[in-house]
C-alpha cells in the first residue's frame, strides 16, 4: 500500500470507506501524507455508521448509540488497498476498510465479513465460488421536474424509446463509455460486455467471473459509486435505482455463479446440459430461502415497484433452463461452464449482503442435498407458483424470521438490518412517490 502511494505522487488526498448495510461507503477524507497511519494502525469511527438508514441517519432504537455509549470500531484496509477515484477532479485514491471489534474480532454488522464468514464456510469444505455479476444501470437526465433520457452528446437529441441490444443507443454515449471502461482499467474492474437494455436510457455492463467472491463484490461496489460519479462529470446522472420508470422494466443485477473443487473442477457440471446433482441441490437452498431473503435482493420501498408480472424481473419462486421468466435460469452452453444465474436481485441492493444470501442458500442445499421441484417450461407469469415477497413489510418480517437467514447471518446484523428497514418504511410512508425517486436516484 505505501508503494502504490510512493508510484502515485500526485494523489494527494485519500478517502477511506467502508459499505455500510445499504451499501453506502461510509468513511474520511485524509491528506496522503497521513494515509501511513490509516494503512498500519487502521482508522476509527462508531459501529453506528455501518447501520445509517438510507438518509445517512441514526437508526432511532439502535442498541449501538445510546444504550453502549456509541462505541467504536476499528477499520482497517481490505486486500484490496488503493484504487483510483477517476471520477473526481483532483487526482484521489480510496482505500476500502472494514470493521474490527477493539478486540481484534470482525465487526458483526459489516456486511462484508458476513460475505466473508461464506466463502469460509465453503473454503473449508474444499470448495471455491466462481461469481460474474451483471449490472443494470439508467442514464438520466434529472434537472428538470420529470426524470427523462439526457440527450445525446453526439446528436442532441434523446432517445425516447426503448432499444434492445442497440449500437445506435450506445454510440451516442460513446464518450461516457469509453471513459468508463478506461476508469475500470484503473480501478481494476473486469468490465466486460456493455449493451443497451430495456429500459429508457437504460444498458447493462457484465463483469467478468472469477474466484474471488469478495473481489467481486467489491468491483460491484466499487463499480457502482464509479458509475454515478462518472455520470456526473459528464453532465447527467447514472442510478441503479430499481423502477425509475413506471411504465419500463427496472434495474436488475444478475449473479451467475458455479463451484470448483480443489483440482479446480466445476461441481456443477456432469458433462451434459442438466449439470450434476450438486447443482440441483445448490438450486435448490437457493429457492428454499429465496423468499426470506428477499429483502436483501429488494431492500427499499421502490424494489417493490419492479418485482410485478411481466416486467423482465421474476415474481415466482422457480427454477428452469434456459428462461429468464424464471427466478433461476441455468445457462445453455459448454458443460464445462454449466452455473446457476440467479435474477431476483435489483441493481439498489448491497452487493455483500446479497452474494453472502445468494452463496450461503446455496450452500445450504448442498450440504444437505436438498432436491428442487422440478424445471419450469414455458411462461413463469402464467404458472401458479409459490411468489416472492411483493411488498416491503412482508419481506422485513420473512427475513427477520428465518431460520435460513439465522444459519447465514450474525444475529447482530440481522437485528440492525431490521431495524434499519423499519425505520425506512416508516419515513418512506410520509414521503409521495417523486420524493421518494428524489432520495433513491443518488443514493443506491
Amino acid at each position: 500500500m505505501k508503494n502504490w502511494l510512493r508510484k502515485h505522487p500526485e494523489v494527494r488526498t485519500i478517502r477511506v470507506a467502508a459499505a455500510d448495510l445499504n451499501g453506502q461507503p461510509r468513511g474520511k477524507r485524509i491528506p496522503a501524507r497521513f494515509a501511513e497511519k490509516v494503512t498500519t494502525e487502521g482508522t476509527r469511527f462508531p459501529l453506528s455508521v455501518l447501520n445509517l438508514d438510507i438518509w445517512g441517519e441514526d437508526i432511532d432504537d439502535s442498541p449501538l448509540i445510546f444504550d453502549s455509549g456509541d462505541a467504536d470500531g476499528v477499520l482497517r484496509p481490505t486486500e484490496r488497498g488503493f484504487v483510483p477515484m477517476p471520477w473526481l477532479d483532483a487526482p484521489t485514491a480510496l482505500l476500502p476498510i472494514w470493521m474490527f471489534r477493539e478486540n481484534g474480532q470482525p465487526y458483526e454488522g459489516d456486511p462484508r465479513h458476513a460475505l466473508a464468514a461464506v466463502v469460509r464456510r465453503y473454503a473449508e469444505r474444499g470448495l471455491t465460488p466462481v461469481v460474474a455479476m451483471e449490472l443494470e444501470f439508467f442514464l438520466i437526465d434529472d434537472s428538470g421536474k420529470k426524470l427523462q433520457v439526457p440527450p445525446s452528446p453526439r446528436s442532441g437529441k434523446r432517445r425516447k424509446a426503448a432499444e434492445i441490444l442497440s449500437i445506435r443507443a450506445l454510440d451516442a454515449f460513446d464518450n461516457f463509455f469509453t471513459d468508463l471502461y478506461n476508469a475500470c482499467e484503473e480501478m481494476d474492474i473486469p468490465a466486460d460486455t456493455a449493451i443497451s437494455e430495456a429500459g429508457l436510457g437504460q444498458f447493462e455492463i457484465n463483469l467478468m467471473h472469477g474466484d474471488d467472491a469478495l473481489k467481486a463484490a467489491d468491483d460491484a461496489w466499487l463499480f457502482k459509486m464509479l458509475v454515478k460519479g462518472l455520470a456526473r462529470r459528464h453532465g447527467f446522472a447514472a442510478s441503479f435505482m430499481a423502477k425509475p420508470y413506471a411504465d419500463y422494466p427496472g434495474t436488475g443485477l444478475h449473479t451467475h455463479f458455479s463451484v470448483i473443487d480443489r483440482d479446480g473442477r466445476n461441481i456443477f457440471s456432469n458433462g451434459g446440459p442438466e449439470g450434476s446433482d450438486t447443482l440441483r441441490h445448490a438450486v435448490a437452498g437457493c429457492l428454499a430461502a429465496m423468499g426470506d431473503s428477499t429483502l436483501l435482493f429488494a431492500p427499499h420501498a421502490n424494489s417493490y415497484d419492479r418485482l410485478v408480472p411481466e416486467a423482465h424481473a421474476p415474481t415466482g419462486i422457480c427454477w428452469a433452463y434456459e428462461n429468464r421468466t424464471a427466478a433461476i435460469r441455468v445457462p445453455s452452453g459448454s458443460p464445462s461452464a454449466r452455473r446457476i444465474e440467479h435474477r431476483v436481485a435489483g441493481g439498489d441492493v448491497n452487493p455483500y449482503l446479497m452474494l453472502a444470501a445468494i452463496l450461503g442458500a446455496a450452500l445450504i442445499g448442498i450440504e444437505n442435498r436438498d432436491e428442487p421441484p422440478p424445471p419450469i417450461t414455458g411462461n413463469a407469469y402464467a404458472l401458479s407458483l409459490p411468489q416472492i415477497p411483493d411488498g416491503w413489510e412482508d419481506a422485513i418480517t420473512a427475513f427477520e424470521n428465518s431460520p435460513a437467514m439465522a444459519a447465514i447471518f450474525p444475529r447482530e446484523l440481522i437485528r440492525n438490518y431490521v431495524l434499519t428497514k423499519r425505520q425506512e418504511r416508516h419515513y418512506m410512508a410520509e414521503l409521495s412517490p417523486e420524493e421518494q425517486v428524489e432520495v433513491y436516484l443518488d443514493t443506491v
